[in-house]
């Protein structure tokens, strides 16, 4: 097996010592540009690459940050990434992705990977409040700030109002004539779901004329999901099956769509539909859905920059206070709710 290139075979090559090539590397501004152009054209002759396991072992930390994630494949985590690393992007820093895909104990193995790999901090969407390896991080000198959460429990946190915006979720279905409403989505242990669906109680409250919302909770927020739920809510007799119905994120929204199309029920005239996100898919759905919109790029670039202000507060051994960031959603009207049967 040939021999791997090493720093030292660079510095024979370009006739400087190794302490001059790490300067390169690291500290350019030390170098005469002639010794600075002999080095980098021994790397490219060479090929050489450098270690950066090796430097960020040595170093004791390294140029990067992990996030964590409910699910990847939700259009709305991908955007809140794209905030993110865009943020980290202009730091300097890379972003890791992990997916806890809504699993507790697939969360805590990202955490430790995240740790052993001596990342900056974490950006990290909860699936609970459990907690516990994420004070173990800040022990350590790993600093996590929460996603997507509204309660901070000792670290920094960026969320959306939910509570508002299941108020305006249901608020619009209420202002379209509807009383006989139904809630979908689940699991009630993430704190998105049941604020949203808090939110969607209290609008309920504020309507004199009786109203009622049955709740069908739903294993998991996607299109599947979606989908058996539009099951149980076309199978009811027509005098009792809701009227109005409030997604809890727009991917379940569109299996409704679809399970209530395939069942026969026409949108908006038999059932009205609302989700929560925005994501791009929902204004192009074939019946475009109504939703409830959530600044999903500022919210993961928000989320980074209260990360490395914590990091350059450590670094500075300045003192820092946690901040619980709120940002306000956005009712969007579309023809998944325009004027239709109310009931």
């Amino acid at each position: 097996m040939a021999r791997s290139v090493s720093m030292k075979d660079v510095a024979q090559l370009a006739r400087v010592s190794v302490g001059t090539v790490s300067n390169v590397l690291n500290r350019p501004s030390r170098v005469s540009s002639a010794t600075r152009q002999r080095v980098e054209d021994a790397i490219d002759k060479l090929g050489w690459v450098r270690n950066e396991s090796a430097r960020q072992l040595r170093a004791g930390r390294s140029d990067a940050v992990g996030m964590i994630v409910l699910d990847i494949s939700n259009p709305f985590f991908a955007d809140v990434i794209r905030g993110a690393e865009a943020f980290c992007h202009e730091q300097g820093y890379l972003v890791h992705i992990g997916n806890s895909d809504q699993v507790q104990d697939r969360q805590d193995d990202l955490l430790r990977h995240f740790e052993q790999h001596r990342v900056r901090g974490v950006l990290l969407a909860p699936i609970s409040s459990d907690l516990g390896l994420c004070d173990q991080l800040k022990r350590r000198g790993i600093p996590v700030v929460l996603v997507d959460r509204t309660t901070s429990g000792g670290f920094c946190a960026v969320g959306v109002d939910d509570v508002e915006g299941g108020r305006l979720a249901v608020g619009h279905l209420l202002e379209q004539g509807h009383r006989r409403l139904a809630f979908v989505g689940g699991p009630g242990s993430l704190a998105q779901v049941r604020d949203r669906r808090l939110g969607g109680d209290l609008a309920l409250a504020r309507v004199a004329d009786a109203a009622a919302m049955l709740v069908v909770s739903t294993p998991t927020l996607d299109v599947a999901s979606g989908l058996a739920a539009a099951g149980e809510i076309a199978a009811l007799p027509d005098g009792e099956r809701p009227t109005g119905v409030f997604a809890c994120n727009d991917l379940v929204a569109i299996g409704l769509l679809q399970g209530f199309v395939a069942a026969g029920l026409a949108i908006p005239g038999d059932v009205a539909i609302i989700g929560y996100d925005d994501i791009d898919f929902a204004a192009a759905s074939a019946v475009p859905l109504s939703s409830v919109r959530q600044p999903r790029f500022e919210l993961g670039a928000t989320a980074a920059r209260l990360l490395f202000d914590e990091i350059a507060a450590a670094d500075e051994q300045a003192a820092h206070s946690h901040s619980m960031i709120r940002l306000a959603p956005e009712l969007v009207g579309r023809q998944s709710t325009a004027a239709g049967r109310a009931g």
